[in-house]
């Protein structure tokens, strides 16, 4: 089989070819530290970290990176109304991302630079473009002269002379002193202002623009050409323009091989926003928000919930889209915990055979653009065999299936969970200790028995519930109940 990815730059799925064999160099846009990271966010890396898994599982060695800005208006901003600084407003929101985004078992990046610690690689980048005439300094600041880089556009399929038509002559808000030559060109480099954190250059002191920063640190850490750049669609323009205008001007070379762009979250049908009030965090996502009587939802549940639809449409948030999510974790969680649960019963070994067919089944939709909503149907029907047989060897000591299918079967599971970072934990609950004796248990199992043969389930469900409380396990079956001490 043969892996294909859709490529946003070329609009058409693509055989998958790498600079170098066997090797993925990876680089994803990563977050804008000043706020905690929102459901868009947990979309995003999420899809990116199963993307990275998948890869991995298919041979590939793959070095992935995502970066932090930690310079930005915004952060700046914040820091003002905190009475803070830059620094340790970055690094609370960087603290912040990790504790969210690892709960969600999303595996770290091999690398997460960050802007201020390039600083160097950024301003030998927009030196270079400079050198070519593809920037010019004014004031203080550097920009880029579109109008040098004919194939401008070619990203988002909008091309300079329409998007100068759509803008009908607008002032350019971040141009107010009408510096720049044509009203498209972007900042390479900003000139200090007064009280805001400022580095030397060149053109003075100063800090960089935000395109030139990823531009900058996949050169710098990556080399000139990728194999996949991805990022939410809300980049392609202009971020992502930006950066292949400037990259490509600069080195003369594709800066990746394939563009890769994740849907939009949207929340009951509508854009999440915080003026619409329907803006969600993650924390407050998996720790719950009593003011909104919202409770709190299984990390599993969500990273389940973002798989079930293909990473490139669109995502829709609702609460019976979890609920669904929910039910569907719940079998699922039964069918990866069921060699835990029921193996040693069944006698399972240390072999780790894998059922082909389905492994064929499963790798066929990933090899399809990342189809891991359609791989989850293949992991939904062996939980709910294994689920059948758990509750098979619980009400009637025994499984229809061998032992060693059985045991096949979950192992493929928990294999195929992994790549997508689906994982159970057995929850290992202290009993409490029945004071109960033999003979009183077999009383209150004849008085259940009886209450069921009177009709009066409440009071045979009552007896068990009893039971339960204190210890003590009942298995009904044809030949009668058992029962055994937890």
């Amino acid at each position: 089989m043969t892996l294909t990815v859709y490529n946003t730059l070329t609009r058409r799925q693509e055989s998958f070819q790498t600079v170098e064999p066997g090797k993925v160099k990876m680089y994803c846009c990563g977050v804008t530290v000043y706020d905690y990271c929102h459901l868009g966010h947990a979309r995003s890396y999420i899809v990116w970290d199963t993307i990275r898994r998948y890869l991995q599982w298919r041979g590939y060695q793959v070095h992935y990176i995502q970066n932090f800005t930690d310079i930005d208006d915004k952060i700046l901003k914040r820091a003002t109304e905190q009475d803070s600084t830059m620094e340790a407003v970055a690094n609370r929101f960087i603290d912040a991302y990790f504790e969210d985004i690892r709960r969600l078992n999303v595996m770290d990046a091999d690398e997460y630079p960050r802007v201020t610690e390039n600083i160097p690689a950024i301003i030998e980048l927009i030196e270079v473009l400079e050198e070519k005439d593809y920037a010019y300094a004014v004031g203080g600041d550097v920009y880029y002269r579109v109008e040098r880089f004919p194939r401008y556009g070619k990203l988002s399929g909008q091309q300079l002379e329409q998007k100068q038509a759509g803008a009908g002559g607008r002032v350019d808000p971040e141009d107010p002193e009408g510096k720049k030559q044509h009203p498209f060109d972007f900042a390479l480099w900003k000139a200090a202002k007064p009280g805001e954190p400022a580095w030397d250059s060149p053109w003075g002191k100063g800090r960089p623009g935000w395109h030139i920063e990823c531009s900058a640190m996949i050169r710098e850490r990556l080399g000139k050409t990728i194999d996949i750049h991805g990022g939410g669609r809300d980049l392609i323009s202009p971020h992502h323009e930006n950066e292949i205008a400037q990259s490509e001007a600069a080195m003369n070379q594709p800066l990746a091989r394939y563009w890769m762009h994740n849907g939009m979250v949207m929340v009951d049908g509508t854009k999440m926003s915080k003026s619409l009030g329907n803006f969600i965090t993650i924390r407050e996502l998996l720790d719950g928000v009593e003011a909104q009587s919202r409770a709190p939802v299984d990390p599993m549940v969500v990273r389940l919930f973002v798989l079930q639809a293909h990473y490139r449409k669109p995502l829709d948030f609702t609460e019976q889209a979890i609920a669904t999510a929910s039910a569907q974790w719940k079998t699922l969680k039964e069918g990866l915990l069921f060699g835990y649960v029921h193996g040693e019963k069944l006698a399972f070994t240390d072999v780790h055979q894998l059922e082909k067919d389905l492994i064929q089944e499963f790798q066929a939709s990933g090899d399809d653009d990342f189809n891991f909503s359609k791989g989850l149907a293949v992991l939904s029907e062996l939980a709910k065999k294994l689920q059948r047989e758990g509750n098979l060897l619980v009400h009637d000591g025994k499984t229809e299936t061998p032992s060693i299918e059985l045991q096949k079967q979950w192992y493929t599971l928990v294999t195929l969970a992994q790549v997508l970072g689906l994982e159970a934990k057995l929850e290992v609950e202290t009993p409490q200790t029945s004071g109960l004796s033999d003979a009183e248990i077999e009383a209150l199992i004849q008085k259940r028995q009886d209450a069921r043969k009177a009709k009066n389930f409440a009071e045979g469900d009552r007896i068990r519930d009893e039971l339960q409380a204190q210890g003590i396990t009942l298995i009904d079956s044809r030949e009668g109940t058992r029962w055994h001490r937890n």
